[in-house]
């Protein structure tokens, strides 16, 4: 890893005396004899955007769900919203009520309608009343474009609704983090802007957000802090620009690819 780069490139969390939303602190994670996440540290700052790129199997998505605890690390410390995840004696409820994740899958109940899906969570997990989930339901329906489609079925939406179905079903848990894991990999181009629009929105209300995504173009419009990742670690930060002037080889080789 190129530590003269990181420590040269700009850092949007370095200069804030707030206390970071989220902390990965040499963080490391192995499968079999993969080590796939090798002394990952970042921090993301409240209402800011964070983008992370890099190759396949360079440890993006594996760092995702290290913060949601849907993987626990081999060793390190991670922070987020004030919950040490690292630990064996934290709350995975009370974790997963601050953190919203989104996969490309949209992992929506087929035999419940928009609606429905997006009540489940808040009358589940935050015992909200049947009105208040309905009315909080539709509020988050609104907000990514599906008014129209709160009665309809999975089944009778596109790619690109089902996702932001997925998107407005996060945003009624109320997280304080959203993390989104290559959102936009399986839809078409039109879709994709679809989606993309909705996210482009949460950023302009300053929700905090991790994302996985391999739309350059996007990242540059919406990040604060853009990680490179490659061979398990933040090989290359800071804010847009890096991605106009790299600062290493590996960087650069890894934009030249994606055009």
């Amino acid at each position: 890893m190129n530590e003269s780069v990181q420590t040269g490139t700009l850092d949007v969390n370095a200069t804030s005396p707030a206390t970071p939303i989220v902390s990965l602190k040499d963080v490391y994670k192995r499968f079999g004899a993969t080590q796939v996440l090798n002394g990952v540290n970042f921090e993301v700052e409240r209402g800011t955007v964070t983008v992370i790129i890099g190759r396949s199997g360079s440890g993006k998505s594996t760092a995702l769900r290290c913060i949601n605890r849907l993987e626990q690390i081999d060793r390190g410390e991670i922070t987020v919203c004030g919950h040490r995840v690292d630990s064996p004696s934290v709350s995975l409820k009370a974790l997963r009520l601050d953190i919203g994740i989104v996969f490309q899958q949209y992992n929506l109940f087929p035999h419940l309608t928009v609606e429905q899906n997006i009540m489940l969570g808040p009358r589940l997990a935050r015992s909200v009343s049947k009105a208040d989930a309905r009315e909080l339901a539709h509020e988050v329906i609104a907000r990514v474009g599906l008014a129209d489609k709160a009665d309809h079925y999975p089944e009778q939406l596109s790619g690109g609704q089902q996702q932001r179905a997925a998107i407005a079903r996060s945003l009624a848990m109320q997280p304080k983090v959203m993390l989104f894991d290559e959102v936009t990999s399986a839809l078409d181009p039109q879709l994709t802007g679809e989606v993309l629009r909705v996210i482009e929105n949460l950023a302009a209300g300053g929700m905090t957000m991790i994302m996985v995504t391999h739309e350059m173009g996007f990242a540059r419009l919406v990040a604060d802090q853009v990680l490179f990742m490659h061979q398990g670690g933040v090989w290359e930060r800071g804010g847009p620009e890096i991605m106009r002037a790299p600062g290493t080889a590996e960087l650069q080789q890894f934009l030249d690819s994606d055009l």
